[in-house]
């Protein structure tokens, strides 16, 4: 099995440059926030400053969002599932999101209105707990598929939330097959973190469900006194969490957008081999990385849009990269803050420290111009969400290089 990093530059030519990022403006992502904030059980999730590795790597900054703190489920992905429904339900009703908040929607009069509807999903795990606990919420049924080799923890977690959802022997793109045609048969709505054509506007608003923790890391940093971060590095499945916040990123910051690097498992590169190609590429087989929620081979079609217009660097990189990466953030130099990161989390930290560290990649360091200066940001997307694999990885040293 490949052991090395990849990475290729972005060469492509800028087609759609301002049009792509627009759905994702401070305006549209903002309606998204106050979502959100709606919830009582919305809280920002912290922004852990890691000052000792940064200088320890040569660094001048490094900065995790740490969303295991997210609604109480251990991971981001509750953002984009839930904005998306209560848009749905909000065109329903033939009103604009901005004026319905949870409360709203949970109301007698609303529910009578709606009567029963049905979301179906396909996940990894993280998106369809997502999508389970905001149809709980708000007195909704849900059906989730997970491709074969998920995780039994994840599948409890999510039927603990109320769904119906069983493990397919399928790969996660047949999964969401699976999910769309039970959702034409049964008269329900899919709620899927990934787009194609004549699929794209419930993508779209997952993504600006995704950028609410955008919006809040820019807030946290400005609360730390700096303006952007020079570097973002994103993990990538589909894209659509990756395309979210370099939308905001871009919307916001425009032609001084920091500069944004892609990363992917080796075993589901669908977008570095797209990026290597000019074109859309897909992924096929199992995709049996530890990196469970970036198992994806089929881009976000809005996604990639946006990636291919803005992002300056695409990396595939192999199982134990994520692996280090959940050790350093769970084992911090001393006056760092800890982050209990699973293995989709922290591939971004595990490229980072390899990338400052190994002589092999110094080309790739020189051509990101990660240097001393740079104030970098990554996003650990995802807690413990399968504690035994966590500690066979952290405490017992699995899936070292």
């Amino acid at each position: 099995m490949e052991k090395n990093i990849k990475w290729t530059t972005n060469n492509m030519e800028r087609t759609n440059y301002k049009q792509c990022i627009e759905f994702l403006s401070k305006e549209e992502v903002g309606k998204a926030k106050k979502f959100h904030e709606s919830f009582d059980q919305y809280t920002v999730t912290p922004l852990a400053d890691l000052n000792k590795l940064a200088k320890h790597i040569g660094l001048d900054g490094v900065y995790v969002k740490d969303e295991s703190y997210r609604f109480g489920l251990n991971a981001f992905k509750v953002l984009g599932g839930s904005f998306a429904m209560g848009k749905y339900l909000a065109s329903k009703l033939g009103k604009d999101i901005s004026e319905l908040g949870y409360k709203e929607l949970i109301s007698d009069k609303i529910k009578e209105e709606l009567g029963d509807i049905t979301f179906a999903t396909a996940t990894d795990g993280n998106h369809g707990r997502g999508v389970a606990w905001t149809a709980n919420k708000l007195n909704q049924k849900s059906v989730v598929y997970m491709p074969k080799g998920s995780s039994l923890t994840r599948l409890e977690n999510i039927r603990s939330e109320g769904a119906e959802a069983s493990i397919t022997e399928v790969n996660y793109d047949e999964a969401v097959r699976i999910a769309t045609d039970y959702a034409n048969e049964n008269n329900g709505v899919v709620i899927q973190d990934t787009a194609w054509e004549g699929y794209e506007e419930i993508p779209a608003w997952i993504m600006q469900g995704y950028g609410t923790m955008a919006l809040e890391s820019i807030e946290q940093l400005r609360a730390n006194e700096i303006e952007k971060p020079t570097h973002v590095f994103l993990q990538a499945g589909v894209g659509s969490l990756a395309g979210a916040v370099q939308g905001v990123f871009a919307s916001i910051y425009g032609d001084e957008c920091p500069t944004t690097i892609i990363v992917e498992s080796n075993l589901a590169d669908c977008l570095y081999k797209s990026a290597k190609a000019g074109e859309m590429k897909y992924v096929g087989g199992d995709m049996q990385t530890i990196m469970a929620g970036l198992a994806c081979g089929e881009p976000n079609t809005i996604g990639w849009e946006v990636l291919k217009n803005h992002s300056a660097a695409f990396v595939s990189c192999p199982d134990w990269v994520a692996a280090n990466g959940m050790r350093i953030l769970g084992n911090p130099l001393k006056g760092d803050d800890q982050v209990i990161s699973g293995e989709s989390g922290a591939v971004t930290t595990g490229l980072l420290f390899e990338v400052m560290t190994n002589p092999e990649y110094a080309q790739m360091k020189k051509d990101l111009k990660l240097d001393e200066n740079s104030k970098v940001l990554v996003f650990s997307t995802e807690g413990d969400t399968d504690p035994e694999v966590y500690r066979d990885i952290v405490w017992k040293g699995a899936h070292t290089k």
